[in-house]
């Protein structure tokens, strides 16, 4: 069987994939060739400063360990590229590979890698990489992503075919977007010789930029790699710098320390805003803070009783954490999938009411409040974790704030070792039904615990090929967590990202779903 025998594309699939290119520019399977080619342009010269809002870790060198966030892909894709991903035109865009097909009866996903690729090493690319990167990911959605796929086949040094036990239709959700790096290509030969720990101290990649140096917790410098396929990036070096502290990113953006500034405290891009020299830009990637009750599964808690759970829904005013933290840009949410993924249940959320929250708990037996522990915030956000951690104690749900880095948060999430109230964000892309699978089904990766309905509702979709049957089930889905009161959703972030002068090409929102600038596009003025 050739490269382009697989069998005819399925088309429900081809006519689903010709409206999006209509509405989002992505290329339909059987056509996906190379959709941006190398235009004639002057070398790389400047050198810009991302002031990040936490401390970059050096696991997101290694896109095999990525949890289910959208921070560590503002590093992965400087360093690395995937077979596909999204970029300026392309919501799922053909990138490493120049094409790819999924078989009529979807069962069998093939890529074909464009030829002549290299990585930043000058080791060439092939499926023998491809292959290895599957093999040895274990990040977000990997349980999930090698339950349905029994083989890969390498076909040869330049067709892969992924064939899998029953049809998935989020196979490309997993492989093409930032619902996981299961679909970006790490140099085999490398990484045998150095290891794995090596290789998170000098990387090798195959993306737009090349590593060059790190000062652990503070810096990485990046430098534009001439041979990457799309284009030679116009700014010649990128400087990654740790800057968890929020009104320092805005201070260095206004004394010209910093070119971008990532994701603004509301207060801090108020200032940035009214600087004519300056600009605030709001992104639209996917993500969402809710609030997590790690001991509602524990009958011995008070977050057991779903009333509880009830009032610290009621105790939150989520407009004004938005007008304060988000400058009014972060509409208040309902349920904890963002409401422009695909599939995500449309829904109001609830109400400010202190006066039914006090009430709840009286009910529960808590008419005095009662002392609630620790409330840990995902890192970076200080404004909005101390608006909620203000509600839930006027509320008389008394707690303690516990701070924590960013990438020792992700570690002890995962392993559960984090308990009392979590504040999550998480903005990694994909649509509802990978939200579920990672936080709401009991078996994700970073779901505390969870209903066994949920669970058979999760299985029945997943294999479903029917968009609307799918719907309703993962519509379902949400309302249960709904009624069931699992979580307190609080708003959609839109990161508030500071702009400098010398940026005459930000390109923030250029990009499907992220936060980041497209690197190799961006423009400062020398």
């Amino acid at each position: 069987m050739t490269s382009l025998a697989i069998g005819r594309l399925r088309p429900g699939f081809v006519g689903s994939l010709l409206a999006a290119i209509l509405v989002f520019g992505v290329a339909a399977p059987a056509v996906a060739q190379s959709a941006a080619r190398k235009e004639p342009q002057k070398d790389p010269a400047g050198r810009a400063v991302m002031a990040w809002h936490v401390t970059t870790s050096p696991a997101w060198f290694d896109p095999s360990t990525v949890p289910p966030q959208i921070t560590p892909f503002g590093m992965l894709y400087a360093i690395h590229d995937a077979l596909v991903r999204p970029y300026p035109g392309h919501k799922m865009g053909p990138s490493l590979a120049e094409s790819w097909q999924e078989s009529e009866d979807g069962l069998t996903y093939e890529f074909k890698l464009r030829p002549g690729l290299k990585f930043h090493n000058g080791d060439p690319i092939t499926t023998e990489d491809v292959k290895f990167s599957y093999e040895r990911y274990k990040g977000t959605g990997a349980s999930v992503i090698k339950e349905h796929i029994r083989e890969v086949e390498i076909v040869d040094p330049l067709v892969v075919r992924f064939h899998l036990k029953a049809p998935w239709p989020d196979f490309m959700t997993f492989f093409g977007t930032t619902a996981s790096a299961v679909g970006i290509v790490v140099p085999k030969n490398y990484l045998n010789q150095v290891g794995d720990d090596a290789f998170k101290k000098a990387p090798i990649g195959a993306g737009p930029y090349k590593f060059v140096s790190t000062k652990p917790g503070i810096e990485v410098v990046l430098e534009a790699f001439p041979g990457y396929w799309r284009r030679v990036p116009n700014v010649k070096t990128l400087v990654m710098r740790s800057v968890p502290e929020a009104t320092t990113r805005a201070l260095m953006l206004k004394t010209g320390e910093a070119d971008i500034a990532f994701a603004l405290d509301g207060t801090d891009a108020e200032g940035i805003k009214n600087d004519p020299n300056l600009k605030v830009v709001a992104s639209k990637h996917a993500s969402i803070f809710w609030l997590e009750f790690t001991e509602q599964w524990d009958p011995k808690s008070p977050f057991h009783d779903k009333r509880v759970r009830q009032a610290v829904n009621y105790a939150l005013d989520r407009q004004k954490i938005n007008e304060v933290g988000c400058l009014g840009f972060c509409p208040p949410a309902g349920v904890i999938v963002p409401r422009v993924m695909e599939y995500a249940l449309q829904v109001e959320p609830h109400p400010y009411d202190p006066k039914k929250a006090k009430e709840l708990l009286a009910e529960a037996g808590y008419p005095n409040g009662f002392d609630a522990g620790e409330f840990t915030p995902n890192p970076g956000f200080p404004t909005v974790a101390e608006a909620l951690m203000n509600y839930l104690n006027a509320a008389g749900i008394r707690v303690k704030m516990r701070q924590m880095e960013r990438a020792t948060f992700y570690a002890n999430w995962q392993e559960k070792k984090v308990r009392g109230i979590l504040m999550i964000g998480a903005g990694n892309s994909g649509n509802a039904a990978s939200r579920v699978e990672t936080f709401i089904q009991s078996k994700g990766a970073f779901a505390y615990g969870g209903h066994p309905d949920i669970d058979e509702l999760y299985k029945q979709q997943a294999g479903e090929r029917d968009r609307a049957k799918r719907e309703a089930t993962l519509n379902k889905i949400q309302q249960l967590t709904i009624d069931r009161v699992m979580y307190a959703p609080v708003m959609d972030l839109r990161a508030l990202m500071g702009i400098g002068p010398r940026v005459t090409k930000h390109t923030i929102t250029d990009v499907w779903m992220s936060p980041f600038p497209s690197y190799e596009d961006m423009e400062i003025k020398d």
